[in-house]
């Protein structure tokens, strides 16, 4: 039997800090440091409601933040500009058709509120194997010449789609693919997604914070029922 990496956040007793090497540094929800990027860890950690994040200088951090952001479907709400651009798009879309095409775009999108990526070359190399294995998704936008133009990747954590990152090289496409992305979810039965964390954007489509313990229970809920599927190839 394969021995678990990760705590239960349920009964992890979160530190307020935690010691590496010569310096302190503020917990912020991290239930690990240094535990290898490999497709069963992440496929524990997400079942456990814990998702890695790079930051330069640490040892990798595995997180389960208190609040935690989710989005649930019959919350949603699409701004009137969004729904009037999603009306005349003739953008098209696919699940599952070029992960790594996605995974990369997203680790090279500049972002105003971070210096850098936390998205590595080993992350692709690693999510990419995830993928493989089943537990990885992707969802691509494609505008009139078949060019990929937007899209976002998550981790099935056994019954959510847990959302991970987002890129778009027209405006509106990465917003278009996670509506799609919702219908698609809707269709089988899920109710909601984990956004993990919150955005501007993500406020602006209905998502919240939710306290941890609750977030959870959800998952765990939504684990006992597993109703989320993608198609295959």
């Amino acid at each position: 039997m394969r021995r678990e990496s990760f705590p239960d956040p349920l009964d992890y007793d979160f530190p307020e800090w935690v010691e590496i090497g010569e310096y302190l540094y503020r917990s912020d929800g991290v239930v690990s440091y240094g535990t290898p990027l490999t497709v069963e860890n992440i496929r524990e950690a997400y079942s456990k409601g814990i998702f890695p994040w790079h930051t330069p200088g640490l040892p990798l951090p595995w997180h389960s933040p208190d609040p935690r952001a989710i989005l649930v479907f019959d919350e949603l709400t699409i701004p009137r500009s969004l729904a009037k651009i999603r009306r005349h798009s003739e953008l098209t879309f696919s699940i599952d058709r070029d992960f790594r095409s996605v995974i990369e775009a997203c680790a090279a999108s500049s972002r105003p509120d971070q210096p850098g990526t936390w998205i590595t070359q080993e992350f692709i190399d690693v999510f990419v194997e995830a993928h493989t294995a089943g537990i990885a998704h992707s969802v691509e936008a494609w505008n009139a010449k078949g060019e990929l133009v937007g899209g976002l990747y998550g981790v099935d954590a056994g019954g959510v789609f847990c959302g991970e990152s987002m890129f778009y090289r027209t405006p509106n496409a990465s917003k278009l693919a996670l509506l799609f992305l919702i219908e698609h979810l809707a269709s089988h039965g899920s109710t909601w997604l984990d956004t993990q964390v919150m955005t501007p954007h993500l406020a602006a489509l209905g998502a919240k914070d939710i306290p941890r313990a609750d977030f959870l229970m959800m998952l765990h809920s939504a684990q006992r029922n597993n109703l989320l599927t993608f198609p295959k190839g």
